[in-house]
């Protein structure tokens, strides 16, 4: 099965569309380099997942994050995503971690989601942890912010990842009776019928006595943003002094590590003096 794709879908007789998104290689690079207990990796492969189907409901060139935080053994999960699904995520937690509810592991806290638009304003909006796991809680923020009927399904076991989600089309009027028959035959889907069958496969499962239309399928990605750049320029806005401070009391070189996928920059004396050489030759800003 071609892994690592989001696929979305109409039905012809319904005012109501449908996306799934199978996820291996990729969720496997966001929880590679990490201990991340069991608990922590099925949360933010659910957290993944559901961030490829919000990213492609909304129509815009630019990144979306999903963020849960809380008070809890788990303090923060998040993954970004952008409008060509490349997708990256942590998680931050301490102590135990409980395998239970949502409430359980991230306390008492929120889900903020968070999209910024290439061009125009960003927005974020922010609901509370009602709900027993991470769909009933999108759902929620769907009838509050979006006034949408929608439902998902979230999965994550191992390496493997997936999810569906079902939506009443905007200004659609009288589709409850169809889309609640439509989430019923959805309810009965099954972990590994998602990590294992194919996307024909699935909705011929789920839907065949429904006329379905499955279009063209978009990759999805692993990929972070860090590069030496990157830290040359948070190290700048330290100031010299301060930066030659914490080199000196760390033996002479700075290791910053990223916390997506864990690749490490080290920074020695030398490489300080070239940088802010460097930043001081810059052009000024005559602004």
């Amino acid at each position: 099965m071609a892994q690592d794709k989001l696929y979305r879908f109409v039905f012809e007789n319904a005012q109501v569309r449908g996306e799934l998104v199978q996820l291996d290689e990729s969720f496997e690079a966001i929880i590679a380099n990490h201990n991340y207990p069991q608990p922590i990796q099925r949360l933010l492969g659910q957290l993944m997942a559901a961030t490829s189907l919000l990213t492609a409901t909304v129509k815009f060139e630019g990144e979306i994050t999903v963020q849960l935080q809380g008070d809890g053994p788990v303090s923060l999960a998040v993954i970004n995503g952008t409008h060509q699904q490349v997708l990256r995520g942590v998680a931050r937690y301490q102590g135990e971690i409980p395998d239970g509810t949502l409430a359980e592991m991230v306390g008492k806290g929120y889900l903020v989601i968070t999209i910024s638009p290439k061009d125009g304003e960003r927005y974020q909006g922010v609901v509370g942890l009602e709900g027993d796991n991470l769909a009933q809680v999108l759902e929620g923020y769907f009838a509050n912010s979006e006034q949408l009927p929608t439902r998902l399904w979230l999965f994550a076991e191992g390496q493997k990842a997936a999810g569906m989600m079902l939506q009443v089309l905007p200004a659609a009027e009288d589709e409850e009776s169809q889309f609640e028959h439509l989430t019923t035959l959805t309810d009965t889907i099954k972990a590994e019928e998602l990590f294992e069958l194919g996307a024909e496969d699935v909705l011929h499962r789920l839907f065949h006595q429904e006329e379905v239309r499955l279009f063209e399928p978009q990759p999805v990605s692993f990929k972070c943003t860090c590069s030496r750049e990157r830290c040359e320029s948070a190290l700048i806005s330290l100031g010299q002094d301060e930066v030659e401070k914490l080199v000196a009391e760390h033996d002479g070189a700075l290791d910053m590590d990223c916390e997506y996928c864990r690749k490490q920059y080290r920074f020695d004396s030398v490489d300080v003096a070239g940088i802010f050489a460097g930043a001081k030759d810059a052009p000024q800003s005559t602004q």
